[in-house]
């Protein structure tokens, strides 16, 4: 008899997890409180972003999750778009980084190229090139549309593996081998608490003890003045540059960041670096700022958006989008440099939490590697 699985939440987290699970023989019912998925799973920019990964496990664990990106894709018939990304230099000691990232980049063999200001401009005519010093091209990134292709996989996991999805459906209590759901218990050999930071209504007393907060990001989509206009790849400005694990290797990192804190000082206190993703109508994924703590005011501030444009508009020809949404996202973030929460508080009770900005670009590899050790 197969055993049996119960994953509460319906996000990337809970997705991964079932995918993983599901490899393993293991028939699996996913409980997801809203009648689909809406949470930040679906907020997002849909970039699978490897190059942000610094060296080692957890680059090699976004490469490996973004080849499952694509085999699901192409098996399932989810468009996504293996554009790579742009990060653009307009100032010299940003351009220096870049050159010292690609050096580093180049000796562990991950596919960058620094581009000419002239290859940008043949390549990618959105982008600004006035004042441009060059770019650093990544081939390794992806861009999947996440409200579509979260909402399309639990079809697709239906399909392939008989996955049982329950929603509308709110787990108030579990323990070891049962979940309460709608009232009723419901028998299992393990539970997979994957609901980002509502896990704490589950374990209130334990999300206390945590070292984990939350973050609130605004974000924005456009679409562009022609239905026809491709951007190419991912655009990142100068100020990603300070928000990846990845860059802190560069040597002069340290002084372009105490630029940016003497010149751009409501960027850095508000968390906002700026960069943009393509999906298949045209339309176009615009932020991000990040605001950490426990509750946030629901409302979308207006300052925060206009930091975002006008620093866009440094970089992007961007004069004739048209704004079409505006919204916010929150996710659970670890505080003590972990990139996840991974515990079983009890038996066959596990708990994944805690991915941060990253749960697109590490959600697969990290489930298939928890649960290939575990079973």
């Amino acid at each position: 008899m197969h055993k049996k699985a119960v994953v509460i939440g319906a996000g990337i987290v809970g997705l991964a997890i079932t995918r993983a699970l599901s490899e393993q023989g293991i028939e699996v019912t996913v409980i997801e409180r809203s009648e689909k998925a809406v949470g930040a799973s679906i907020r997002n920019f849909g970039m699978v972003w490897p190059i942000g990964q610094p060296s080692g496990k957890l680059y090699h664990r976004a490469v490996r999750s973004r080849d499952i990106w694509k085999e699901l894709a192409e098996q399932s018939g989810i468009w996504y778009d293996p554009c790579g990304s742009m990060h653009l230099a307009y100032h010299a000691d940003e351009w220096q980084v870049l050159q010292e990232l690609e050096f580093l980049f180049s000796q562990e063999n991950r596919p960058t190229f620094l581009w000419s200001a002239d290859m940008i401009a043949d390549r990618f005519p959105s982008i600004k090139t006035r004042g441009l010093k060059g770019g650093l091209y990544s081939k390794d990134e992806l861009i999947v549309d996440p409200r579509k292709a979260i909402r399309s996989l639990p079809e697709f996991f239906v399909e392939r593996y008989n996955t049982k999805f329950l929603w509308k459906s709110t787990v108030t209590e579990l323990k070891t081998n049962a979940v309460k759901v709608n009232g009723q218990w419901m028998d299992t050999d393990m539970v997979w608490v994957c609901s980002g930071p509502d896990f704490e209504t589950l374990f209130p007393d334990l999300f206390s003890m945590l070292a984990i907060t939350k973050c609130k990001l605004q974000m924005m989509r456009f679409i562009p003045e022609s239905a026809s206009l491709r951007i190419g790849t991912a655009v990142c400005g100068g100020l990603s540059l300070v928000h990846y694990a990845s860059f802190k290797a560069a040597p002069s990192l340290h002084e372009l960041k105490q630029r940016f804190e003497s010149e751009m000082k409501p960027y850095i206190e508000n968390g906002i670096h700026v960069m943009l993703s393509q999906h298949p109508s045209g339309e176009l994924t615009i932020g991000d700022s990040h605001e950490y703590g426990h509750s946030f005011d629901p409302f979308d501030r207006v300052s925060i958006n206009q930091l975002i444009l006008d620093y866009l508009a440094t970089f992007m020809h961007c004069e004739n989008w048209k704004l079409v949404e505006s919204w916010n996202g929150i996710y659970s973030k670890m505080t003590d440099n972990s990139t996840e929460l991974f515990l079983s508080p009890e038996k066959n009770v596990f708990i994944l939490n805690g991915l941060g900005g990253a749960g697109m670009t590490l959600s697969f590899g990290l489930a298939e590697e928890i649960v290939t050790k575990l079973l």
